[in-house]
């Protein structure tokens, strides 16, 4: 491994990196890059090296000597030490328009296109949006007390956190809470990660539920003091003593978790550790702001791959005439049928096929569409594209979590299938991350 120097440098920042670093070049134009945690382009920095390669550098910001006009306070005392933020730093504004420019530069470098219009940032609340996540859980006997939190920016090691201000309140008030009860228990060595998830409150009941991992059995006191927790907060506990078809409810004994779509009339009802959209607010306007660009018509049938729970296909089906949704986890496939029945809703129909092998035997795929609808997770879709008759489609709307495998993928739909592009924008799904959710429209 190649020597860190530890001796402190002076640099100036001339571009933000797609995960939210500074970009430097040590001796200049010609010299070789470092990418400098904590800083902002146009700023000059003192930094000290933490790691080498032969291609570039790792550095972190030790004091900002020449700040950007675009630097604000961070809000959370755990940023710079936590990994779950890397832009809390960047002006809220400045941010989404930074991850503009990563899709726009991934589209032309990946893809070798460009949208026709570029589409106005999507964007909601930036703080407390963060309805699911995962927390790790630590016990550290040198400082006598577990821990519970997000990764820190080196991911061997847990957070110290005491709140979180992107995760809904009702947890990430609760952070230091919830370390002391692991602290408590007899198996706080043996409890890895507590999942949160959150739909609408129902009742007395908070919508929020907690799914204790542990790898060995929970005693009956242990058991005891989650339920007691549960109570006093309003979760529900399930726990999680193998894979995810070993997750149980602890407290209540039949909880019911569940989100609305007022604007399409539909209610989904999902398990603890289902996939849902991560921030409510902005989930409701990607829905909008996608069925706007597939311009369903009422005797349509559109195609919905990667449709998970039916996020996209419900609504779609309030619009046309038929739906199809097509999900790889059978377990989501069998919660999207039952939120179809759930919402009488008989216009969707759900099939479970892996995506990222051959579809040729499956009968869905020998019928008509006139859309195509798709959310792929961040490999993208390249496979599944290729395999399409896609000349079937009048419009084509692409989903995205990975602003590369979606420029791999327009690449392959303009430069070789003769697709245009004809308009992709961004949407800020994970306020003060570095993640680039987007949306995309193509014709013939």
């Amino acid at each position: 491994m190649a020597r860190i120097d530890q001796t402190p440098f002076e640099a100036d920042i001339t571009d933000l990196s797609h995960d939210g670093r500074g970009v430097a070049r040590r001796d200049g134009e010609g010299g070789k890059v470092t990418f400098i945690a904590g800083a902002l382009p146009g700023e000059r920095v003192l930094a000290k090296q933490t790691s080498r390669s032969r291609h570039f550098d790792e550095a972190t910001t030790l004091d900002v000597l020449r700040a950007s006009a675009d630097r604000v306070p961070a809000r959370c005392p755990h940023f710079g030490t936590c990994g779950g933020c890397a832009l809390q730093h960047l002006d809220e504004g400045k941010q989404i328009l930074a991850k503009q420019r990563v899709l726009l530069d991934n589209l032309e470098r990946i893809g070798h296109v460009t949208p026709e219009r570029v589409l106005p940032p999507l964007t909601d609340a930036a703080w407390g949006y963060r309805r699911k996540g995962r927390f790790s859980v630590r016990r550290v006997e040198k400082k006598d007390k577990t821990l519970v939190g997000f990764r820190e920016q080196d991911p061997r090691f847990v957070a110290d956190l005491s709140e979180c201000h992107t995760v809904i309140p009702e947890i990430g008030s609760k952070v230091s809470a919830l370390a002391a009860l692991v602290d408590g228990m007899q198996a706080r060595r043996d409890i890895p990660q507590i999942e949160f998830i959150a739909g609408d409150p129902s009742g007395e009941f908070s919508g929020i539920a907690l799914t204790v991992r542990h790898l060995a059995p929970l005693s009956d006191a242990d058991q005891a003091a989650l339920v007691a927790f549960g109570q006093q907060h309003g979760f529900a506990i399930f726990l999680q003593p193998g894979g995810v078809d070993s997750v149980h409810p602890l407290w209540p004994a039949e909880p019911t978790l569940a989100f609305k779509l007022p604007q399409w009339d539909i209610e989904f009802v999902f398990r603890p550790l289902d996939f849902i959209q991560v921030n409510a607010g902005l989930n409701g306007k990607m829905i909008q702001s996608a069925l706007d660009l597939l311009d369903p018509q009422p005797q349509d049938r559109v195609l919905d791959l990667f449709c998970g729970l039916g996020n996209f296909t419900l609504p779609l089906a309030r619009r046309v005439r038929e739906v199809v949704g097509v999900e790889g986890e059978a377990g989501l496939v069998r919660r999207a049928r039952e939120n179809a029945a759930h919402n009488g809703i008989t216009n969707a129909e759900f099939h479970a096929a892996d995506l990222g092998k051959d579809l040729s035997d499956h009968t869905w795929m020998r019928e008509g569409f006139d859309r195509l609808l798709l959310d792929p997770p961040r490999s993208g879709a390249d496979f599944v594209l290729t395999q399409l008759k896609l000349k079937q489609f009048k419009r084509i709307v692409y989903v995205s979590c990975h602003p590369g495998s979606l420029a791999r993928d327009a690449g392959y739909l303009v430069n070789e299938k003769g697709w245009k592009l004809r308009a992709a924008g961004v949407m800020d799904m994970f306020p003060h991350t570095a993640h680039v959710e987007s949306i995309a429209m193509f014709e013939p």
